[in-house]
């Protein structure tokens, strides 16, 4: 009885490590190099995706894969952002601007060649670029204004780099559920720009609420649609808006990912569960992508239906700010 005591002890023991092994492999194939390919990142590269790799090996620094092959092998630029964004051959990378804790825009041609690097105030935050490539928009967190009490505010811009012409949202005329307003309280951040260059929507955040707002670049306008709407993107057909929602109305629970239909202003939960903080993209009319932070330093991208059918799916490991190349 002992011997046969101790055989199945030693079975036990056996199928223990093996199962160690086992998962040890799994997690250390989870942590694998992404597979690199070899090539040249362009802007101008219709059915691939562009994204700021978060891989150990390539942190920080843009690349590109298969629209029908996400999984598969990257090609990898030498160019590293903080936030990356692109559209019609334009591109837009927020990053630190050398040793000092300063940072810049970098307005990128389609081989990310820098056609204007341009000094932005705060730490880089949303990145977007209109669906014509001829408008930028940036967010950036700041810190110390007296009307936050030294809490965390935004600067948030619009800028045609073609003619220099840069459009301050702050100073904008605001129409408040449907009456004038001022308030030094104001901040705006997530701008998403329709095809018209004209149009684009936006967070307006005053006394401790948020709004989407639309505004009008030509009447420097911009007025409330509805509460509780962060970080807006605008669906291809300029129908419906993608944004984070605060869960209970509480942005210290999470963010749940919605859709808002312009029209009738109904609301859509998705299926992604998980809090998301992130200004989600389009990658077409139904399907919704986003980064959720794995560990610190280390995100991946996913995606969801637009429509609140199915489930999150894994799209590209070890990345973040997606970009739908066309």
């Amino acid at each position: 009885m002992r011997i046969r005591t101790k055989l199945v002890v030693m079975v036990a023991a056996t199928a223990l490590l093996a199962a160690a092994a086992t998962g040890h492999i799994r997690i250390a194939a989870s942590r694998a190099a992404q597979p690199v390919a070899t090539g040249t990142v362009t802007l101008r590269d219709p059915g691939r995706i562009l994204f700021r790799s978060t891989a150990p090996e390539s942190r920080g620094q843009l690349a590109t894969v298969s629209a029908a092959d996400p999984a598969g092998p990257r090609t990898v630029s030498a160019l590293r952002c903080d936030r990356v964004y692109a559209a019609a051959g334009t591109g837009i990378c927020l990053r630190p601007d050398g040793l000092l804790p300063t940072y810049q825009l970098v307005w990128l041609d389609a081989d990310l060649g820098h056609a204007a690097e341009i000094p932005i105030v705060g730490v880089p935050n949303r990145a977007r670029v209109s669906p014509s490539g001829r408008l930028l928009a940036w967010t950036a967190f700041v810190q110390g204004d007296s009307y936050h009490g030294g809490r965390f505010s935004t600067r948030t811009g619009l800028l045609d780099p073609a003619t220099g012409t840069e459009y301050d949202l702050e100073q904008f005329t605001i129409i408040l559920d449907g009456a004038p307003y001022r308030s030094v309280d104001v901040n705006f951040w997530g701008i998403t720009v329709a095809a018209d260059d004209d149009r684009f929507y936006a967070t307006l955040a005053t006394g401790g609420k948020r709004y989407l707002v639309e505004g009008d670049l030509r009447t420097r306008t911009v007025r409330t649609l509805a509460a509780d709407v962060e970080c807006p993107s605008l669906s291809p057909d300029g129908t419906r808006i993608g944004f984070k929602e605060a869960i209970g109305g509480d942005p210290a629970r999470g963010w749940r990912v919605t859709v808002l239909d312009l029209a009738t202003l109904a609301r859509t939960p998705l299926a992604e569960t998980r809090s998301v903080d992130d200004q989600v993209v389009w990658l077409d009319d139904g399907t919704i992508g986003y980064a959720v932070v794995r560990e610190p330093g280390r995100s991946d991208i996913w995606t969801v239906p637009a429509d609140g059918t199915g489930r999150p799916v894994l799209l590209i490991p070890d990345a973040e700010s997606p970009a739908p190349l066309g």
